[in-house]
């Protein structure tokens, strides 16, 4: 308030000089609008824009004034800003400083409870950076609502299918005393892995046929390493579901 207490004052000091360029009601408004949003104190504090008069005598005739000369009264009229500081939204606002407030519709969870979901956005919003990115969600050719609801149903369980991945080879890290895997790009590593991290590691896991007059001749199944095997291992998936059943 003391920051925009200072900038009202060069502005009304602007708008008494002589050769001020602020003539319109809309220029000052204006100018005032600016400088109140600037320092956020538009609730706190109240500007008037007012019209001050100045008034000046001239002889209403040539000549050297005596007794009898007659003067002319010519006035001339400016804008001027006058401003005061709320004290009772000060007041108000003084009451809440402090607090942290959150709102629920569910009744049944306690203060703390509350604050503990809260706690969890974060990570709701993480899940919405991914579906627009990782998942592409965007655009959405579609004008059918039903279709729609549809497609974003089927984002939906991708989602939960990428945090429920997500969840079991963190655990399960943590139950193995596992405080990285070589995850990342060039085997940099990784402390809490995501679904495209993993995903990213089966990319290149491939099984070939050799075929002869359309039988199999000879079957070259896949080929993992050891950080492949392991994080298998870790996520309670046998090896035998990348293999055909023979």
């Amino acid at each position: 308030m003391a920051a925009a207490s200072d900038e009202l004052a060069d502005l009304r000091e602007r708008l008494v000089g002589p050769r001020t360029r602020l003539r319109r009601a809309a220029d000052i408004d204006f100018q005032v609008k600016t400088i109140l949003e600037k320092h956020h104190v538009a609730r706190y504090m109240r500007v008037e824009r007012t019209v001050r008069e100045d008034h000046i005598y001239k002889q209403a005739r040539r000549g050297r004034p005596g007794p009898s000369t007659i003067y002319r009264k010519i006035t001339k009229r400016r804008f001027d800003i006058e401003w005061t500081i709320d004290q009772h939204a000060i007041a108000y606002d003084h009451k809440s400083d402090g607090m942290y407030p959150l709102i629920t519709n569910d009744r049944n969870l306690s203060p703390a409870q509350v604050l503990e979901a809260h706690k969890g956005q974060p990570m709701i919003e993480k899940r919405f950076e991914q579906i627009k990115t990782v998942h592409e969600i965007a655009p959405v050719l579609l004008k059918n609502e039903a279709r729609i609801e549809a497609l974003f149903t089927l984002y939906f369980l991708a989602l939960l299918v990428q945090a429920i991945i997500e969840r079991e080879l963190r655990l399960a890290m943590k139950r193995e005393n596992i405080a990285e895997l070589p995850l990342y790009p060039e085997q940099r590593d990784c402390t809490r892995p995501t679904t495209e991290q993993i995903l990213r590691l089966y990319s290149l896991a491939e099984r070939h046929q050799l075929v002869k007059d359309g039988n199999v001749i000879e079957i070259f199944d896949v080929q993992f390493t050891e950080l492949q095997r392991q994080v298998l291992a870790l996520l309670g998936v046998s090896e035998d579901a990348f293999r055909m059943p023979r």
